[in-house]
């Protein structure tokens, strides 16, 4: 069951960032962030109330919100980057990121000892990164603009939404995820004022739906990590870049050129390797 839920969040935050990028393009990133957070509130909520809680701890409900924030820059960043470049740079320039900061972090502050096999993905962010943002030659509309810069920026932020998140007690249930939701709104409000408004219904309900469906996502990946060993669930969830990839070459016929094709396979392999060992 907590592969499951695990692989089924994966499904989710690929789906979410495919249709944030979208959204991000036809109406102003913030807007697609604000309302997203917003969207998530009451899933998220709902979900807390519902999943078995035996005690909330302050210092829970702490690093539920230092996760909120997180994750709030992460999704405002990530929505930029999308909104100008191409799907198939920004989001493995994102997960790399994040997935290699979580363990030098791990290992700097939490006392984490990865194996080998965490080790060689490590080494191979850096190599990854530069040939997916077109070092080796290859240019694409996702090196334009600050497309690869926020790719960076959104890796941290979902860096510190997930350690954060992890220092949160299992007996705490879902309340520091729906917590999270407030900060989350919190910082991106100030940022709002640049977006046009009104944005039209349609787009903001679609907005909405997207950041139910990114609650929804983070709260399927909790419970995983506690029916399953987090490594595993971490592993599982990190193959979300996948889809929104796949979906940014099949449907949006984005170009990637040869290097950058190995760059991205080789953004697979640290992405996946670092939490598997």
């Amino acid at each position: 069951m907590g592969a499951l839920l695990a692989l089924s969040s994966a499904v989710l935050y690929g789906l979410v960032d495919f249709a944030g990028g979208i959204l991000s393009r036809r109406t102003h990133f913030t807007a697609v962030t604000l309302l997203g957070q917003i969207g998530g509130l009451v899933p998220a909520v709902a979900a807390a109330l519902l999943v078995p809680r035996q005690a909330v701890q302050r210092a829970d409900l702490l690093w539920g919100a230092l996760s909120g924030v997180g994750s709030g820059m992460a999704m405002h960043f990530l929505n930029r980057g999308l909104s100008r470049g191409a799907m198939s740079v920004v989001v493995p320039v994102s997960a790399v990121t994040s997935v290699a900061l979580s363990v030098l972090c791990g290992v700097l502050l939490l006392g984490d000892r990865p194996g080998l096999v965490a080790w060689a993905g490590i080494a191979v962010t850096v190599p990854a990164l530069w040939l997916v943002a077109g070092g080796g030659g290859d240019r694409t509309d996702g090196t334009a603009g600050g497309g690869v810069r926020d790719g960076l920026l959104a890796g941290a932020g979902v860096a510190v939404q997930y350690l954060a998140l992890g220092q949160a007690g299992a007996a705490s249930g879902l309340w520091p995820v729906a917590v999270g939701r407030i900060p989350a709104v919190a910082v991106l409000l100030p940022r709002a004022r640049r977006a046009r408004w009104p944005v039209s219904p349609g787009l903001g309900a679609a907005a909405l739906a997207v950041g139910a469906g990114a609650a929804l996502g983070l709260t399927l990946f909790q419970l995983a990590a506690q029916r399953e060993l987090p490594a595993v669930a971490v592993v599982i969830a990190s193959l979300y870049p996948a889809l929104p990839v796949v979906l940014g070459l099949v449907l949006l016929h984005e170009r990637v050129g040869r290097w950058q094709t190995v760059g991205l396979v080789s953004a697979g392999a640290a992405t996946v390797l670092p939490a598997a060992g």
